[in-house]
């Protein structure tokens, strides 16, 4: 496939991944009482889909390029601690600022923080779908694609509910979902045509990403999980999500190839 194509793919699903952001303000549109164990369930089910996408697709095809490089698997490693780095520090950066007087018209504290916590965090989600369509497997760019994707909305119902709480209407809450989903379609073009031109940034580009969505995972979607939704809600979510992620996985490898040239 040539370049074009590649590119075409990545930003489209770039775009579509940060759009279904916006889905989260629909649940909370109707959500009352219950709104605490439906957004427990949606973060436990997206922890599941990112563990099984960061473990099963983005090391496991880092590994798979031992057969080029023999040092791939640990450079995978080494990219695996650096995107938890990165979400760490970034976690940091935004509590150390946590005191900032200067909040947007219509936000409370909490609501700006989710805001700003989202916003960046999606920097790395970016990374990682230009990094799947970077190894030139389109099913697997498309698998990356999809978990981010359907991450997304409980991101979304979690930007959306202290919104809603403050009386902002639901579309502006959809709107301000999208928002925080900016840097995906944004970064994965540049990720992608990073490691084109950088062959050897692939397996630290692929153990990045993964890292990152992983430190995502237990820092913040099980935490969350198992604050408003206990520990078998949280553990059946996360089965159900990494099972579905591996479903979804072979589904994908049966599309021909053909489909995207």
């Amino acid at each position: 496939m040539d370049k074009t194509a590649v590119i075409f793919w990545t930003i489209s699903t770039g775009i579509l991944s940060a759009l279904a952001t916006g889905l989260g303000a629909i649940p909370v549109h109707f959500l009352k009482s219950n709104s605490k164990l439906v957004r427990a369930f949606s973060c436990a089910f997206a922890a599941g889909m990112m563990l099984s996408a960061s473990v099963f697709s983005l090391a496991q095809e880092g590994i798979a390029l031992k057969t080029q490089n023999p040092f791939a698997p640990y450079v995978v490693m080494l990219g695996l601690l650096l995107g938890a780095a990165f979400c760490w520090l970034t976690e940091k950066l935004v509590s150390n600022h946590h005191h900032s007087n200067v909040f947007t018209k219509g936000f409370s504290k909490k609501s700006l923080l989710v805001f700003i916590t989202m916003f960046i965090h999606s920097i790395p989600e970016g990374i990682a779908i230009g990094v799947g369509f970077a190894t030139g497997n389109m099913q697997f760019g498309l698998i990356m694609a999809l978990a981010i994707a359907i991450h997304n909305i409980p991101e979304g119902i979690a930007v959306s509910l202290p919104l809603k709480s403050e009386g902002i209407s639901t579309t502006k809450c959809a709107f301000i979902s999208i928002l925080t989903s900016i840097p995906q379609p944004i970064m994965a073009v540049p990720a992608m045509l990073l490691t084109w031109v950088f062959q050897p940034l692939l397996p630290v580009g692929l153990g990045f990403a993964g890292g990152a969505m992983i430190y995502l995972v237990v820092a913040e979607l099980i935490p969350d999980a198992l604050a408003e939704g206990g520990t078998s809600l949280t553990a059946w979510g996360v089965m159900l999500g990494l099972t579905l992620m591996l479903f979804l996985t072979q589904i994908l490898s049966f599309i021909p190839k053909s489909i995207f040239s």
